[in-house]
């Protein structure tokens, strides 16, 4: 949204959907004014009540996951970011697809859970996936610009011989086993890179969430969980890599900022301006990597 507010002149924003937050909701739809909202059965009523002392009367209100269904797969609807936490999200996204939209993906559990069924639907209906995650979306960059449409082999296409997804290690990569004993979730949300929510700032703790994503990435590139090799870098300026058969390797470096893989897959193939500011590598004298520690993080 704050993308979306900064280009007013390229996109509106037809339908939002919110779980809890419904005061939060109500703002957004002040500022950029939906034609539909989606929310559970039962925040009907509190969101009607908000509407109505904001004096707000022309935006739709549907509910829970046919809501959820029926913007995702609208005529109206040119761009669905699927950004749903969990198994929520799963049919919505499919939806989307199977509608043919240019889907931005940041709901990573959809994909993993239905992996080539949803890779086929897109294909199918010529869906266009755009990745979110900030390492999926480098990858995406620093591939050839065909290569989702290479054949689907799960080896190598097109030169690239390997992908190098990164991982931060967060808040607890130099914990040792005993001190994960006594780790609070409280800590675990305090991501020392990203500003995230709490379910994948746990995730990233444990380093859950990059199992997670080399699952996405193994379907979403087609390539075999063989060719993909994760690797610590806890500065997380480079967000991920790809090497080819010449010995070349590209990554993609950039500022921690969301704004950034989301304003590349909405534009895509152009570029948006954002607020995010420029990588200084004056500011970083050096950047480490290390391989993950699959004992303290079996996942």
């Amino acid at each position: 949204l704050k993308i979306l507010g900064q280009h007013p002149d390229k996109y509106s924003v037809f339908a939002v959907s919110a779980h809890s937050r419904i005061s939060e909701l109500v703002e957004i739809c002040k500022q950029f004014r939906p034609k539909v909202v989606v929310v559970p059965e039962q925040k009907i009523a509190e969101l009607k009540t908000l509407f109505a002392q904001q004096n707000i009367s022309d935006i739709d209100v549907l509910a829970g996951q046919e809501g959820l269904v029926d913007i995702a797969s609208h005529t109206d609807v040119d761009i669905v970011m699927a950004a749903i936490v969990g198994a929520a999200g799963l049919l919505p996204t499919l939806a989307a697809v199977k509608a043919g939209k240019r889907v931005l993906l940041a709901n990573k559990e959809a994909l993993v859970m239905s992996g080539e069924i949803m890779m086929q639907a897109a294909r199918d209906h010529q869906a266009l996936l755009l990745p979110v995650d900030s390492e999926h979306n480098a990858i995406f960059q620093s591939l050839p610009h065909n290569y989702l449409q290479a054949d689907r082999t799960g080896q190598p296409q097109l030169g690239v011989s390997k992908i190098l997804l990164t991982a931060s290690g967060g808040p607890f990569l130099n914990h040792s086993l005993e001190q994960l004993v006594h780790v609070t979730p409280q800590q675990a949300c305090k991501h020392p890179n990203w500003s995230m929510g709490q379910k994948i700032s746990v995730d990233s703790a444990t380093l859950m969430n990059k199992g997670l994503e080399l699952i996405e990435a193994c379907h979403l590139f087609s390539i075999s969980e063989h060719f993909v090799t994760v690797v610590v870098h806890p500065q997380s300026i480079i967000h991920s890599m790809v090497q080819y058969v010449d010995g070349s390797t590209l990554a993609q470096m950039g500022n921690p900022d969301m704004c950034t893989p989301i304003a590349h897959a909405l534009a895509w193939p152009e570029r948006l301006q954002t607020n995010v500011p420029a990588l200084d590598l004056f500011e970083y004298s050096q950047l480490n990597f290390q391989a993950p520690d699959t004992q303290k993080f079996p996942a």
